[in-house]
């Protein structure tokens, strides 16, 4: 009996490699960021699905309650346009260690999705608590929509980065994020809007004080970029319908680098943030020369293999047989 458990505790360890599971970590403690130190401004922008896209719209949404997509209908903007963080907060996006040879991923958020636990539940309204790196994650979808869940249901779940070039001070990180969002509350039930994914990228210095720019966004280049589900009743085995649908824009973006939020002269002492006019005193900034880059082409598809392990089997294969993996539809 002894030697069974054994062998059961060696084939557990193993079986998430096996599945292409990453094992959960332990998040870092979060650090409380210097006041004092830089910010940065990231606007959104947001442009809301179009509702002619989704296949039930073919017959006008037939049986389908007002109700049931008022989460949907109502959502026209984001919930912040502007945003001021701390440049410290994207630490986050800096990889482990570990990982900083180009192109070589790391998970910002770890999958806990595998074989035993299944998928999480859809009877729910609002999102845990974020912790660790997720509070980044989280903040940042937070001006898209209040309820922002950036652990999805459902499989490939997290986030995921990779370098795509390094500098003397600086690297910039490609990253791609899964995440969903509840648009419905109680006593509606509950709806649930899930981009294909999030992706972008990142120019931070290596110790996270600055932040020279960032992107995120869902990608519109395909003509179905949303899977949406919704519930007609309020337990887990209620009757769920399932729709997908074309969101035009769904970005943020930094409005340029971070700057210092409290200025000091060669004294050490507090200047003003503005001339002697009244202008915003103007920085500059040195121009970065990367000494190694790969293509954000070879960025992005080495986190879809993160995402997608079985696409490398089968892009191998691809290259022996001659035959191409077909694309997932919302990926």
């Amino acid at each position: 009996m002894a030697e069974e458990g054994r062998k059961l505790k060696q084939l557990l360890k193993f079986l998430p490699l096996c599945l292409g599971v990453t094992p959960v970590s332990e998040f870092e403690e979060e650090e409380t960021p210097d006041p004092t130190g830089e910010t940065l401004s990231i606007v959104a922008k947001f442009q809301p699905l179009v509702m002619e896209t989704m296949t039930k719209s073919k017959d006008g949404f037939l049986g389908i309650s007002h109700v049931a997509l008022s989460g949907l209908r109502n959502w026209t903007a984001p919930a912040a346009h502007m945003s001021v963080m701390l440049a410290k907060q994207f630490k986050a996006f800096l990889p482990p260690k570990n990982k900083l040879d180009l192109g070589d991923p790391w998970w910002i958020i770890p999958s806990e999705l595998n074989i035993f636990t299944g998928y999480l539940s859809n009877n729910r309204f609002y999102p845990p608590p974020p912790k660790g790196k997720e509070i980044t994650i989280h903040r940042l979808l937070s001006m898209f929509h209040p309820r922002p869940f950036v652990k999805t249901r459902f499989a490939p779940q997290g986030s995921v980065a990779c370098i795509q070039a390094i500098s003397t001070f600086y690297y910039a990180i490609a990253f791609r994020i899964h995440a969903e969002f509840q648009l419905n509350e109680p006593p509606n039930f509950p709806f649930w809007f899930s981009p294909g994914q999030f992706t972008g990228h990142i120019i931070l210095s290596k110790d996270s004080s600055h932040v020279r720019e960032f992107k995120l966004f869902v990608p519109n280049n395909r003509s179905l970029n949303v899977d949406m589900e919704w519930l007609y009743g309020a337990s887990e085995s209620s009757n769920m319908e399932v729709d997908i649908g074309y969101l035009p824009q769904m970005e943020l973006e930094s409005t340029g680098p971070s700057v210092p939020s409290v200025i000091y002269d060669e004294n050490g002492n507090v200047i003003d943030s503005r001339d002697p006019s009244g202008e915003p005193i103007q920085f500059v900034f040195e121009e970065i020369t990367w000494q190694q880059e790969i293509p954000w082409e070879v960025a992005a598809q080495k986190l879809e293999v993160a995402m997608y392990p079985f696409k490398k089997v089968r892009g191998e294969l691809s290259g022996r047989l001659s035959w191409k993996v077909r694309p997932s539809l919302l990926c």
